[in-house]
């Protein structure tokens, strides 16, 4: 499936647009060379993550027995588990690291798009598709059934709450807490839909998908919930000196 063009195409437009984007735009020059490396830890995190949650989501492991680990290499990967592994691999470094600048809200918001731009490429593949369905709005797959667009869901979804997240970097709202939220919102959105989506069930009635949404939403509520009760002091200095709305 990921040869096809329209999947080729809408993905590199996504990775463009993660690459091209200024998000770096409100952090210092001399803060930059630790948030990349941060980003570089992050993005490892999330490729570990994107493929292990394809091991547990369309294969039930460890309740059945995992694929052949040399076709993983080729097979699909997941926005959940790169998202999840992806965060808690950047805020366990971050200790480490002694990095003490917030969360980069303009990443935040970033990231919906480049996600929705990804899912048409998958509408156009045909993968991550939708249970049958013979409602006004389905649409027919690959393999000639008439099933839900779920792939369009997510990009409306996508590109909703990356719309909002401007909103909110122009407001300076949710200061340092843009993605916690996305987790969160975005936990509940896959969970629901997974319901649409023909993904295997392996969990008692549950997609492996959804065990993870969960996650995403208990541990990105945690950050939110801390972050606003308790915000790191260091934070106050960022704040300060972030762009206000022009």
């Amino acid at each position: 499936m990921f040869e096809h063009p329209g999947y080729l195409i809408f993905a590199g437009v996504a990775v463009a647009l993660a690459l091209l984007f200024p998000t770096t735009k409100n952090i210092a020059k001399s803060d930059r060379q630790q948030y990349y490396f941060l980003q570089g830890i992050t993005f490892i995190g999330a490729l570990v993550g994107a493929k292990l949650s394809v091991v547990f989501g369309d294969f039930g492991w460890p309740m059945n027995s995992g694929p052949d680990w040399r076709l993983l290499l080729t097979s699909g990967r997941s926005i959940t588990g790169a998202l999840l592994l992806g965060f808690l691999a950047a805020e366990a470094a971050k200790p480490v690291m002694g990095y003490l600048l917030p969360p980069n809200d303009r990443f935040a918001a970033l990231i919906p798009f480049s996600i929705g731009f990804g899912r048409m490429g998958c509408f156009l593949s045909g993968c991550c598709a939708g249970r049958p369905y013979q409602g006004w709005c389905a649409v027919r797959g690959h393999d000639g059934v008439m099933r839900h667009p779920t792939q369009i869901y997510e990009l409306l979804f996508q590109f909703m709450i990356g719309g909002v997240f401007v909103f909110c970097v122009h407001r300076r709202w949710l200061f340092g807490r843009l993605f916690a939220s996305y987790l969160v919102v975005y936990g509940i959105f896959r969970f629901c839909t997974e319901f649409l989506r023909d993904t295997p069930k392996h969990f008692w009635g549950l997609s492996g998908y959804q065990i993870l949404a969960f996650l995403m939403i208990l541990i990105g509520g945690a950050f939110l919930v801390r972050r606003t009760i308790a915000p790191p002091p260091a934070w106050a200095a960022f704040r300060v000196a972030a762009p206000g709305p022009t």
